[in-house]
């Protein structure tokens, strides 16, 4: 009669290949760490080395504030109007709005899917055109 095999127990079979896998998750993870710390390495020398290299001689001319070339004059403060703001606030919506049309129009030439990209294609449009509307109705657009 032969021996029955040894039992081996399901617990640590399953504890062994849990903690494979948690090697190899933390091993892609080490691969990050080590490259990011090797960066924050290389900055920091690139740094001290340019502060131990570099001559100190502060002179009037080097503190003062430079500004193109041109010497500073009067205040700091300059006021800049809010419309300015407003005209560069709606040209990145509509900037980055317009992008979602070239993955629409690759979509709208596949076979199928013309009429359904169309009315989402003129729902999005529509939501363009009454953000421009109450723009406009509120005066953002007039240049005076």
């Amino acid at each position: 009669m032969q021996n029955p095999p040894a039992v081996r127990e399901r617990g640590a079979d399953v504890t062994d290949v849990a903690t494979g896998y948690a090697a190899g998750y933390y091993e892609s993870y080490s691969v990050v760490g080590l490259l990011a710390l090797v960066g924050v390495l290389f900055v920091a020398v690139a740094f001290g080395a340019g502060r131990l290299l570099r001559p100190a001689v502060p002179t009037p001319e080097k503190l003062l504030t430079y500004e193109c070339g041109v010497d500073p004059v009067g205040e700091g403060w300059a006021h800049t109007q809010v419309r300015y703001y407003v005209y560069a606030f709606l040209y990145v919506i509509f900037a980055v709005d317009s992008i979602f049309l070239f993955p629409w129009a690759t979509i709208f030439a596949a076979p199928g899917y013309g009429g359904t990209t169309l009315v989402e294609m003129f729902v999005f449009l529509g939501f363009l055109a009454v953000g421009l509307l109450y723009a406009w109705k509120k005066g953002v657009l007039a240049w005076t």
